[in-house]
Parts: C-alpha cells; sequence; structure tokens
C-alpha cells in the first residue's frame, strides 16, 4: 500500500523528442532567439561610416597644424629651460667660488687664533711690569690691538660671505625648480607632438595609395610645391625648380638671408631643428638670419616682435611673414608674393606663395 502511494506520487518521465518533433522544437527555438535577438537590437545606434578621403585629408592638415603649434611651444620651452640650466650653472660657480674664499678667510682666521693661543694668556700690565724691556713691549702691544682689530674685521668679513653664500644657494635652488618645471613642460609638448604626428600617419594609412599620393599633390599645391629637381651634387635633396625671385633685397643682410634659405630648399622639415641638415619655420628663419649676423629669437610669436612691424603691401625681401591667429608658422619673404619656409613633416623647405595660409603680419628685422 504504501508503495502503491509513492508511486503515485512520481512525476512521469520526460521523453526527449526525437525524429520530426525534435527538428521542428528546435527551428521554432532558432526562430524565437532570432526574433528576440532583432528585438533587442532594435534600438542600438547603427555604425558610424568610414570617413571620406577629404575628412580624413582635413583632419590630418589640422593634426599637422596642431602639432606646429606645439611645435613652437616646444622651443619655447626649450629656450627657457636652457635659460635656466646656465643660470643654475653659473650660481653653482658663483657658490663655490664664495665657498673658497671663505675657506681661506677660515684659515686665516686660524693661523690668528694659532698665534695668540701660542703669546700665552698673561695681563698685560703684569706682562708690562715683568718684561725687561718695557718699550719693546709696548710696541708689540701695539701690534697685537691691531692684529685684533683685523681679527674682529676678518669675523665680520666671514659672516657676511656666509650670508652671501646662502643667498646664492636659495636662488640656486629656486633656479633648480624652474628649471624642473621647464623640463616637464618640455616633455608634455614632446608628448602632445609625437602623438599627433602618429595619428596623421595613422589617419594617411587608411587611405590608398591613390588617395595618398592625391593628398600629397594638394598639400604640396597649398604649401607652393612642384616639379622638383635633385640639382645639388651629392646631396640627393630635392629643390624646386623656381627661379629665384627677380626682386633685389633692400639691403646686403636681407640678401645673405634669403641666400640661406634658398640653399635650404629641399632640406627636410623636423620638428625642433634649426638646421644646418633640418629645420622647423621658425629654425629655417633663425639659421637665414644668423647667417646674416642677427640675432633672431627662437620661436615665432617671439620672431614677430624683433623687428619693425610692416603691413603685407610694405613686404620687402627678407622679411619675416607670419600665418595662422596664434603666430604658429613663419616664412622668409623673397617678392613677388612668395616665400622660402619649411611646411611640415613630410614636406622639404621650398618656395611658397604667402596667399595659401591665413596671414597674422609680418616684420622687417633689418
Amino acid at each position: 500500500m504504501a508503495a502503491h502511494r509513492k508511486s503515485a506520487h512520481r512525476k512521469p518521465k520526460q521523453r526527449p523528442f526525437t525524429g520530426p518533433a525534435a527538428r521542428t522544437a528546435a527551428t521554432l527555438a532558432l526562430a524565437g532567439a532570432a526574433t528576440a535577438t532583432s528585438a533587442g537590437g532594435a534600438g542600438a545606434a547603427p555604425a558610424e561610416p568610414a570617413p571620406t578621403a577629404a575628412q580624413v585629408r582635413a583632419k590630418v592638415d589640422r593634426l599637422y597644424h596642431e602639432a606646429e603649434v606645439a611645435t613652437e611651444k616646444y622651443n619655447g620651452a626649450k629656450e627657457k629651460a636652457a635659460a635656466a640650466t646656465r643660470t643654475v650653472d653659473a650660481l653653482a660657480d658663483e657658490a663655490a667660488r664664495r665657498t673658497d674664499r671663505l675657506n681661506t678667510a677660515r684659515h686665516t682666521l686660524g693661523s690668528m687664533a694659532t698665534a695668540q693661543y701660542r703669546t700665552g694668556t698673561l695681563d698685560p700690565a703684569l706682562q708690562l711690569a715683568l718684561s725687561s724691556d718695557p718699550d719693546s713691549y709696548l710696541e708689540r702691544a701695539a701690534h697685537l690691538d691691531r692684529a685684533g682689530d683685523r681679527q674682529a674685521g676678518l669675523l665680520g668679513s666671514i659672516r657676511r660671505q656666509l650670508s652671501g653664500i646662502a643667498r646664492v644657494k636659495a636662488r640656486a635652488d629656486r633656479e633648480t625648480e624652474a628649471l624642473a618645471a621647464r623640463q616637464a613642460e618640455l616633455r608634455e609638448h614632446r608628448t602632445a607632438i609625437r602623438a599627433k604626428l602618429a595619428d596623421a600617419r595613422t589617419l594617411l594609412a587608411t587611405l590608398t595609395a591613390e588617395e595618398r599620393a592625391a593628398y600629397e599633390r594638394s598639400a604640396d599645391a597649398a604649401h607652393g610645391g612642384g616639379p622638383a629637381r635633385a640639382d645639388r651634387a651629392g646631396t640627393g635633396h630635392a629643390e624646386r625648380a623656381t627661379p629665384r625671385s627677380s626682386v633685389a633685397a633692400p639691403n646686403s643682410r636681407a640678401g645673405r638671408a634669403i641666400a640661406f634659405a634658398h640653399g635650404a630648399i629641399g632640406k627636410p622639415y623636423v620638428w625642433g631643428a634649426t638646421g644646418p641638415n633640418a629645420f622647423d619655420c621658425s629654425g629655417l628663419t633663425q639659421a637665414a638670419w644668423r647667417a646674416a649676423g642677427v640675432s633672431l629669437p627662437r620661436t615665432t610669436y617671439t620672431q614677430i616682435n624683433a623687428g619693425q612691424r610692416v603691413s603685407r603691401s610694405q613686404l620687402a625681401p627678407g622679411d619675416l611673414v607670419f600665418f595662422y591667429s596664434g603666430i604658429s608658422h613663419v616664412g622668409l619673404y623673397i617678392g613677388g608674393g612668395q616665400m622660402i619656409h619649411a611646411p611640415r613633416p613630410g614636406a622639404p623647405v621650398r618656395i611658397a606663395p604667402i596667399d595659401q595660409m591665413p596671414f597674422a603680419g609680418a616684420t622687417r628685422v633689418a
């Protein structure tokens, strides 16, 4: 009886589908899963379309420009870091010289103290009474008084030297902190430049060979590129087959600067470079005018203030011409609406029209 009740509560055994029934069940399950998937994905955003070649080229141009802005900031930070390094070195030298003088004064003071110890500590009146030659003693005492005055003066000098050394060291500490900040700024700008150039290379790699060639042709046109020839014996540098400007330089210095720039045509653009084998834009103008005996500051935004401002209508060969609202690019005007400049990575020094970029101002150096 108990066995009968136990069997009455036992659930019937489920048998798996076989044959046609199994195939029907599987079909229904797959259909339901597909329906659920399509319903769940109905609200998902469609994948963004790949950028067009024109959009890629525009973004690459923007990245190159941003890299140039960062390059000029890097150049400025590098110049300040170099100045801070020179200051720290000069202060270290000054501290060393002051310490040498202090050690000399301390040695002199020690010698005087040793001499006094050897003379004993008898009361001067008793020494006079016991002296067999009072006149000689009085003469020696006068010398001792003067020696005491010298000792007091030496002590005062030592105190002043110690104070001076402390001031020099405190200033050196401040300059060392400033140098560390400049070096951190350098690293920040260097990282930004490399990241933007790497992004530009990655974007260019998404273009086909034909699209990249078209981009280079359009970039050359925008920056004054054109047919080139490698006519520098043994150098392999490509030089634009553009004749030199027939506009005469206003003076010999401008003429020498322009001659240097012509000699740099075909050399590569390298950010941070000032020659002789590669240049960035402000590095080229600085080197050109250095060849003419004129010292220019390092960056575009300081070079624009290195001479007399002139309007676009007053431009003469040798003038510095600047572009973009942030004064991030510079070239050397050679007349006829043309300049020589270092355009961007991958584009060597070349002649270009000045109306291909947003004009920001001009400066006459000499």
